[in-house]
């Protein structure tokens, strides 16, 4: 039985192949990554805190107190409602333009069946929480299955909306009598709860309920997806047209429980309010899409965004803006959150192709 040839010395390793950029390169590209990761993701939420620090150093005896604090959150509560329900079609590249009008149509409606017809409030409120829920509905119908851009469907369903206002009103406003509405009606906005006004908690409660719908069951990752590529969301088997009714629905539910909301806040049927929440509504939707989860619109984004125009709005009407300063900031505001929610995305689809450019670790030994 012959021996085992003896074991030479093991062959020298290969020394590992650097890679297109160079390693020392792709060594320090990592922190910028990650620096301009956390600037995108609370960019937003640390320029909020800075407004709100240097409008208590140039208000400090109004602006830093308990009083202004809740005063805020209660004014800007329909505006944070509305700014979610546009979030919602938002992720999936539409737009419902018939916010405003849906509000408007709400809120009246409201009054005059609790006013005009004498319903129990609770049914009033429910029936119209309904009737924006089926108004969801037909928009989604409408731009899904009638194939009409959702600009120019929901315009159409608004302007149908706000021809309904006036049917409903006549053109005036619809006043109570003089025992006034119900105290439990007026208390859905007037209450308060562990110090803060309710509406806020409302507020709170739909943030929560649509970051759970978003970005943990499986509506929310279609939406994403249809917004991102309806092409490629459809030859994965996605059912877009019932994904995109599914969100234009719940737009219309959070604009029917804001009706109801505005309606126990100005405790009068106005057929013309709701047409200067649009504007503000859709700022917080496009701002919000560029924090928190930068390039896709998101609850927490939105809040973020809403919570910043909140502090800006009450920081300018304190220093003695004129009226006029209010479309100014909000028009200015649209533009930065266009521009911005457009940088987000081309940096997010920049960042997906540098991953996928890198090597993989096999590679590169």
């Amino acid at each position: 039985m012959t021996p085992p040839p003896p074991q030479g010395p093991p062959p020298p390793s290969s020394p590992p192949s650097p890679s297109p950029s160079g390693g020392k390169r792709s060594a320090t590209r990592a922190p910028h990554r990650s620096h301009g990761h956390l600037v995108g993701t609370y960019g937003l939420l640390a320029l909020t805190v800075l407004v709100f620090l240097v409008f208590s150093l140039v208000l400090p005896r109004t602006f830093p107190t308990l009083d202004n604090v809740s005063s805020v959150l209660s004014n800007q509560s329909i505006p944070a409602l509305l700014a979610l329900g546009a979030t919602i079609p938002v992720t999936s590249g539409k737009f419902d333009l018939s916010l405003g009008y849906g509000l408007g149509l709400a809120h009246v409606t409201v009054m005059h069946l609790i006013v005009v017809e004498g319903w129990p409030w609770p049914t009033a409120a429910l029936v119209v929480v309904a009737g924006g829920l089926v108004a969801g509905v037909v928009n989604g119908v409408v731009v899904e299955f009638a194939r009409i851009d959702s600009f120019i469907a929901t315009l159409g369903t608004g302007s149908i909306m706000y021809a309904v206002t006036g049917l409903l009103t006549d053109g005036s406003r619809i006043v109570p009598g003089p025992q006034g509405l119900p105290p439990g009606f007026t208390a859905l906005y007037d209450a308060r709860f562990l110090g803060l006004p309710v509406p806020a908690f409302y507020v709170l409660a739909v943030v929560v309920a649509l970051w759970v719908v978003l970005e943990r069951l499986p509506l929310g990752r279609h939406l994403y997806v249809i917004g991102s590529n309806p092409r490629a969301a459809t030859l994965l088997g996605i059912p877009t047209h019932r994904s995109c009714v599914y969100a234009f629905a719940g737009s219309g539910l959070i604009v029917g429980i804001a009706g109801v909301l505005l309606a126990a806040q100005q405790q009068i049927g106005n057929p013309s309010v709701g047409l200067e929440y649009l504007l503000p509504a859709f700022v917080g939707a496009l701002l919000g899409s560029t924090t928190v989860r930068p390039g896709r619109a998101n609850a927490l984004g939105t809040l973020v965004a809403v919570a910043l125009l909140a502090v800006g709005l009450a920081g300018i009407g304190q220093l003695g803006a004129e009226f006029w300063a209010t479309p100014l900031f909000n028009g200015c505001a649209l533009l930065m959150a266009v521009g911005l929610a457009g940088w987000a995305a081309r940096r997010r689809l920049r960042t997906r192709a540098a991953e996928d450019l890198r090597p993989s670790p096999r590679e590169t030994v």
